[in-house]
């Protein structure tokens, strides 16, 4: 059995100051739920104002593309509308 490890960096964009602990954890909380449909475990997540590190592992045939599209998709929806204040971030 193979096990491959990921490294992901997702940037803000304009890399603005937008993370902060609450957004990273709910974020963080959003890729375990989903990489469960995936079977891709988390292995680390730190974060600074601008990007987030995700380190996780998974079998060489999950469908990759398919599973970040989904993350990307589902965390920017569902941060946007959770959290108020990054559109205003952003949109300056």
């Amino acid at each position: 059995m193979f096990l491959l490890y990921y490294h992901l960096v997702l940037v803000v964009k304009y890399r603005r100051n937008v993370f902060d602990d609450d957004m990273s954890d709910y974020a963080k909380d959003m890729f375990i739920r989903l990489s469960e449909n995936y079977n891709i475990t988390l292995v680390e997540w730190n974060h600074d104002v601008d990007h987030v590190h995700i380190l996780f592992k998974a079998h060489p045939n999950t469908e990759m593309t398919k599973f970040i599209n989904a993350y990307k998709s589902a965390s920017s929806r569902l941060i946007k509308r959770d959290f108020p204040q990054v559109k205003k971030k952003l949109w300056k």
